[in-house]
């Protein structure tokens, strides 16, 4: 029964905020260390080392469609264990991995174990609350959330410094074990027997051939593919450009929280705009300022050394304001038409985007080696590209009768 009537609490809204944010926790905690962890597992190559951010989603891409079908049977707290025993061995896969492949192998299951807390977060929330209580829980849980990707870069700093690289992981291990007990002491299963749905493989293939009946699911989550691409390009190689083009190694974990705060402002302020100028119009516009930004950069700089540090921050602050604009909104009109299949429908819409976007990350990722020109040529190509499908696919106007 969907508890409409019960306010919210705190310590329900901060668990699930906490359940979210192990995924930003295992992504940018290891930001400071990724050279430190190259060279301890012997892979110097800076543009490989990338492939220790980018894989982790390609984890969470992949687990979140087998998650969400099999808590939809099995029950939301069975399947977060078992993402947290999942992410247990994968974190001490990475802990003891000798070399890059198996380091990115452990990071892919992290990825897969962490798809089921962030997926399912979302899913307890829709199960206890509804209407406008559950909005308000979904903005307090995002709000915090967004905070963590700020401090995560100079936690890991302060560790790194202190304890070395795997304490990093240790430390990762440690805040997973104390959310897992905090969820089992404290969090009732919120799936009702009554609503479990028999598991089968039926439920993949007619989700997915309702999902491709609506041309504008498929248009958002390509476009949502494009443009998590482009950011993952400067996620992965963010450590390689300030470290080692800039040689800010100490003031990176800054400059990162600074940017960090740049999409949460944006995500915040589309919360308020979106009611006034409807999500369709607002990540439009914002696509086209996104385009436009980058399509300046890549101008300005053609076959030029990189700018100075503070018009760098300016120009992928002002990158990152457009994207708080843009994901949740292409992803809300993705799932607009698809109500009825609304978890394997976003489980699918995960999954497509995310497979879309590490390929783009790790093709363009491959250039940013001395300059930080091909980051801007890169979100300039997935923006036009993601305008070019809007406009392939937008209906005309009906001309009028005389």
């Amino acid at each position: 029964m969907q508890q409409d009537t019960q306010k919210p609490n705190f310590e329900f809204i901060a668990l699930m905020a906490a359940l979210m944010s192990i995924v930003a926790l295992a992504i940018d905690a290891i930001l400071p260390a990724i050279s430190n962890i190259g060279v301890s597992i012997k892979s110097l190559d800076p543009i490989d080392n990338q492939l220790l951010i980018t894989m982790i989603f390609l984890g969470l891409g992949v687990g979140q469609l087998f998650f969400g079908p099999l808590s939809d049977s099995y029950g939301r707290k069975p399947m977060v264990y078992l993402g947290f025993v999942l992410f247990g061995v994968a974190s001490i896969i990475c802990l003891f991995a000798p070399s890059l492949e198996l380091m990115i192998l452990g990071r892919i299951l992290q990825g897969i174990g962490l798809s089921a807390p962030r997926t399912l977060a979302i899913s307890i929330i829709r199960d206890t609350y509804k209407g406008d209580y559950m909005a308000r829980v979904m903005s307090f849980v995002v709000a915090f959330f967004i905070l963590v990707p700020v401090v995560a870069p100079a936690i890991g700093k302060v560790i790194l410094d202190s304890f070395g690289w795997k304490a990093i992981f240790y430390s990762q291990l440690f805040f997973g074990f104390i959310v897992c007990i905090w969820f089992w002491k404290r969090q009732a299963e919120t799936l009702h027997p009554e609503y479990k749905i028999p598991f089968s493989r039926s439920v993949f293939v007619n989700g997915v051939k309702e999902f491709v009946k609506y041309k504008e699911t498929i248009v958002y989550t390509l476009m949502s593919g494009l443009v998590t691409g482009a950011f993952l390009v400067y996620l992965s190689a963010a450590q390689h450009v300030f470290e080692n083009q800039y040689g800010l190694k100490e003031a990176f974990p800054y400059i990162f929280a600074g940017l960090a705060i740049s999409i949460g402002l944006s995500t915040l302020l589309n919360g308020t705009l979106v009611m006034r100028f409807g999500m369709r119009k607002l990540s439009l516009l914002s696509l086209l300022a996104f385009c436009s930004i980058a399509i300046l950069y890549t101008f300005l700089f053609w076959n030029s050394p990189n700018p100075s540090v503070l018009v760098l921050v300016v120009f992928l602050s002002a990158q990152f304001f457009c994207l708080g604009f843009m994901w949740g909104n292409f992803r809300s009109i993705a799932m607009e038409p698809i109500g009825h299949i609304a978890g394997i429908g976003a489980a699918i819409n995960g999954f497509v985007s995310t497979l879309l976007a590490i390929p783009i990350a790790t093709f363009i990722g491959d250039f940013v080696e001395d300059s930080v020109w091909p980051l801007f040529a890169g979100l300039a190509v997935c923006g036009l590209f993601s305008l070019a499908i809007v406009a392939l696919v937008k209906k005309p106007k009906p001309l009028p009768t005389v």
